[in-house]
């Protein structure tokens, strides 16, 4: 779950950003990015200036991030990290990889991971296999490093998804699920298209059609990139 080194600068595009203060936004996302990560020892040592950034966000982000903060602050580091690895990694709707939500085990996945790596090249980014590109906290930090154009028409694209992953959350009552709730509020409003999607996935869950590891082998995942967090809180 490392953070890796992108190798050019990403490019610009003409349109403006999400929402009314980007700014906010681009500190907001690269929290709940390093937030909904794997946890380890050099996330950890960063947890005081998380906690400076999400004290200067507004009021709908701060409070479930500070709630997240509070909840988690006496869990030992280990706990946390199995914890993670029990929610995000054995439970279908808790999946941070937002094309499964549609795509699930089945052939439409590799088609859809290629659409998350053309947005990344269209936003400048290079690839170095550490992470897919439907990873959640990858496209975040694509949202926090850029004018968050192009992660917002992928978060967007997928926005049925981060609510079941939110919903589900709630329901196992997990303290991620504040950090899910501050990524929503975010975002734009739910509109009744994408509502109506959320509800079939709630009943419904993800595809599971099984297939081979080997269908989405051509494909070359993208990473994040470990200076992020310093840069932004500078």
């Amino acid at each position: 779950m490392r953070r890796a080194a992108r190798s050019r600068p990403a490019s610009s595009t003409s349109g403006a950003s999400p929402g009314p203060l980007p700014d906010e936004r681009r500190a907001a996302h690269t929290v709940i990015s390093l937030l909904l990560d794997y946890p380890t020892v050099e996330t950890a040592a960063h947890r005081a200036d998380v906690e400076d950034v999400v004290a200067g966000l507004p009021a709908d982000v701060r409070r479930p991030l500070r709630a997240f903060l509070d909840a988690t602050a006496s869990v030992p580091l280990r706990e946390l990290q199995a914890a993670y690895v029990a929610t995000f990694d054995l439970k279908r709707r808790c999946s941070l990889y937002l094309s499964y939500y549609a795509a699930g085990d089945t052939r439409k996945r590799g088609a859809a991971l290629v659409t998350f790596v053309e947005a990344f090249r269209a936003a400048g980014w290079e690839t170095d296999g550490s992470e897919l590109p439907d990873h959640l906290p990858t496209v975040l930090e694509l949202s926090a490093r850029t004018d968050g154009e192009i992660a917002g028409m992928v978060l967007d694209a997928h926005r049925d998804g981060i609510e079941v992953l939110r919903a589900a959350l709630e329901t196992v009552r997990s303290p991620y699920a504040h950090v899910v709730a501050a990524l929503v509020a975010t975002l734009p409003a739910l509109q009744s298209e994408t509502a109506a999607r959320f509800r079939d996935l709630v009943a419904a869950g993800p595809p599971t059609e099984l297939v081979g590891l080997s269908d989405l082998s051509h494909l070359t995942p993208f990473a994040t990139i470990p200076s992020l967090t310093e840069e932004t809180r500078r």
